[in-house]
């Protein structure tokens, strides 16, 4: 079982634009992040980012703007690019689609608030570099999300 590291210290602004009754709390949020930074081997002792709940219409208008897919997703991972040589603990923003993520735990036959927890850790997870474009990335980060869910007893997302 991994460990959540406690050198770092993460900052979490979470802007509720739509409040689900079975999103995480702003603790729980920080959690599933810290421990998605501590399983990434995240080498800086601070990290901060955004995580915006938002709407269906919002999520669909950034993902048709930023990624040319005109409908909303489940979560956008922007990182955040330091203009600057010195590192910044800036990661960037992570905005997750509530109706999206119901839908979706409903569809797949699996708990919304675990849904919530997979979603977070994935969306950090793409802030920090990881992708799934190429399958062996894929496994990589999938099987890194598995490694981090299972911390707080959730089963295999996939």
């Amino acid at each position: 079982m991994l460990e959540p590291s406690t050198a770092i210290a993460v900052e979490v602004d979470v802007q509720r634009v739509v409040s689900p009754a079975q999103a995480p709390d702003d603790e729980t949020i920080t959690r599933y992040v810290a421990a998605a930074l501590a399983a990434a081997g995240y080498q800086q002792t601070q990290a901060e980012l955004t995580v915006r709940m938002t709407s269906a219409e919002e999520s669909q208008q950034l993902n048709r703007d930023y990624r040319g897919k005109d409908k909303p997703t489940n979560v956008l991972s922007f990182a955040f690019e330091n203009p600057t040589p010195e590192p910044l603990p800036l990661l960037g923003d992570l905005v997750i689609c509530c109706a999206v993520v119901a839908a979706e735990a409903e569809q797949q036959g699996k708990a919304e608030a675990h849904h919530w927890a997979h979603m977070i850790v994935h969306g950090t997870l793409h802030l920090l570099g990881y992708d799934h474009i190429e399958t062996q990335q894929a496994e990589q980060m999938e099987q890194l999300e598995r490694d981090i869910l299972a911390q707080f007893a959730i089963n295999d997302p996939y």
